[in-house]
């Protein structure tokens, strides 16, 4: 760790006495984090001085400040369809989706520069994306204590966004201008590789850096094999051959390693589940905390480098890989929509951590939980890295989608999914959901309150559908995102993000005295259904005690029942 240490700040007494542009954390010596104003104007002093870099706004935020892509290509070629031609992989990196983590910012400022100034190596067949700060009203909120764990820099921004809002939350429900001007860069960039930078919080442990890398389960085909098998374990390595040695992202009980831990799941709510869906191998680096902050930006830059370094002689596999997984989405027809943890299935990896000890408490005098630095260990631990299908939907040939509902047809549009409106008004047979039951959390989550636990059953019906709705075929390369947000039964369905909520509220009714009249003489007419009344009767009693429960039942199996109440309104085509 000392090596480590003063390494660090030989990497920064270097460039203070260098002539390259240098950066507030450096001229700082490691004490201080770039704002947002001099994280971009460093960044437009780079691109006029280098012919290598570009800088692009690409899109609103929430703060009122636009989103910028910082480009680098070592042959000054900046156009996404030149990239394709030549083959190049691409590498997106964002840094400061939460601001009080902000090592990304200083790194990448570096990164960049020792790239464009040939300080380090730049490869020729990689194109490098930087967003410098993505969360900019969470930047510009700045202090020195919602970090109340974490060794430094002095002075960082909040976590929340301009909504308060925790924008790797966001990434599906996009209840942000982010996340929609993400979206749209991402498609532009179409990135084969994709890193999130992060501080974390959590147990204590000699490593400086972790990784959270998607599951390769999850990500799945050619491109999860060989994000599992190949490109995962060279940055591993590469990072030792550094000597800065990292772990998996740390997730174990109360300080105890022993029983090992499972590996994050990530849905696409966050960054790297996100990409995972259009086959983009993704990762968080996760910094630990209470390591000091020099340490922590200059393995931050030590990752990014090997992830460069190592994508650079591997672009040509993981392009073949990742196509591969394209191709394969576009033909696939059952999808995994909720996954679990093999728990019989795991890897033995070594893990650097200290003892966990307990002492009593100087502010409750209760016993507490304490890391003996004094007292460092290496063990072999269990890391259950290993997915199972939980939930498997099979994919339509065809969605529909009432015009009505343009948040999510504006969503689906902004993450390149292909589309068209019906040219007529048309009787379409299709596949619709009926909401059975549902649970709703109690609590708030990122401004929501999640549905879970959905049962529906499913009916083939006859609907009339107007010029103007949205047919959306699959067999395109979007299907995975479609059926992620589309199917219900997905964990980060828009339908568990209330994006349907009005159709769980009955609009039309009646009072029971009026009902009453009309029901009596449908059921005289209906004497089928009579006879399912009574028979309810028998065999429920609390349904038998009840007038109001009974005239339910009764208009719930009558045509004057709303036909859209507890109807899904996304209609399957086959």
């Amino acid at each position: 760790m000392k090596k480590i240490l003063v390494f660090s700040y030989l990497f920064l007494a270097n460039f203070a006495i260098g002539q390259l542009p240098i950066t507030i954390f450096e001229q700082s010596k490691g004490k201080e984090s770039a704002t947002y104003a001099q994280s971009i104007a460093y960044y437009q002093q780079l691109a006029a001085t280098y012919k290598s870099i570009q800088i692009k706004t690409m899109g609103p935020t929430d703060a009122g400040l636009p989103l910028h892509v910082v480009l680098f290509s070592s042959d000054q070629q900046f156009n996404s369809a030149d990239w394709k031609r030549k083959n190049k992989l691409v590498i997106l990196i964002s840094n400061g989706i939460h601001p009080g983590e902000p090592d990304g910012i200083d790194a990448s400022m570096m990164l960049v520069r020792d790239l464009a100034s040939g300080k380090i190596k730049a490869p020729s067949n990689i194109v490098l994306a930087v967003i410098p700060v993505y969360n900019i009203g969470g930047a510009l909120n700045r202090n020195s204590f919602s970090r109340v764990n974490q060794d430094g820099p002095l002075a960082y921004g909040f976590r929340g966004n301009s909504q308060n809002l925790d924008l790797n939350r966001d990434f599906i429900k996009s209840d942000t201008k982010e996340a929609v001007s993400f979206a749209k860069i991402f498609h532009w960039l179409n990135p084969d590789i994709y890193l999130d930078n992060h501080v974390s919080d959590g147990a204590d442990y000699q490593y400086t850096m972790t990784l959270l890398t998607t599951q390769h389960n999850k990500l799945g085909g050619e491109i999860g094999k060989y994000l599992h098998q190949t490109f995962e374990p060279s940055l591993f390595k590469g990072m030792a051959e550094k000597g800065m040695a990292m772990t998996p992202y740390v997730s174990f009980e109360e300080g105890n390693p022993e029983k090992g831990w499972n590996y994050f799941y990530d849905p696409p709510r966050y960054s790297s589940g996100y990409a995972a869906v259009f086959q983009t191998m993704s990762f968080m680096s996760e910094t630990h905390m209470l390591k000091p902050f020099p340490q922590r930006v200059l393995q931050t830059y030590a990752l990014m480098q090997t992830m460069i370094s190592q994508a650079s002689i591997q672009a040509s596999d993981i392009k073949q890989a990742r196509q591969a997984s394209i191709d394969a989405i576009t033909k696939q027809e059952d999808f995994v929509v909720s996954y679990k943890v093999d728990t019989t299935h795991f890897d033995m990896i070594d893990f650097m951590g200290y003892q966990a000890l307990k002492k009593p408490s100087a502010v409750t005098g209760m016993e507490r939980l304490y890391y003996d630095r004094s007292k460092p260990f290496t063990q072999k631990v269990r890391f259950y890295n290993y997915a199972l299908a939980d939930k498997i939907v099979h994919k339509p040939k065809a969605y529909l989608i009432p015009q009505g509902w343009h948040k999510v047809i504006e969503l689906l549009e902004a993450n390149a999914v292909k589309m068209k409106p019906l040219e007529k008004d048309s009787m379409i047979v299709a596949e619709v959901y009926h909401i059975d039951d549902y649970k709703t959390s109690s609590r708030v989550f990122e401004k929501h309150y999640r549905h879970n636990d959905l049962k529906a059953s499913a009916q083939r019906v006859t609907i009339f559908c107007r010029k103007g709705d949205i047919i959306i075929q699959t067999g395109q390369a979007a299907d995975r995102f479609l059926v992620e947000t589309l199917e219900p039964f997905s964990d980060d369905s828009y339908f568990s993000w209330n994006f349907f909520d009005a159709i769980l509220q009955q609009k039309e009714g009646y009072s029971n005295y009026r009902w009453e009249d009309v029901a009596a003489s449908f059921l005289e007419s209906h004497p089928d259904l009579k006879i399912q009344l009574e028979d309810k009767k028998k065999t429920d009693p609390k349904f038998a005690a009840s007038a109001n429960a009974q005239l339910d039942f009764v208009y719930k199996n009558s045509p004057y029942y709303e036909p859209a109440h507890l109807r899904y309104p996304i209609y399957r085509l086959n």
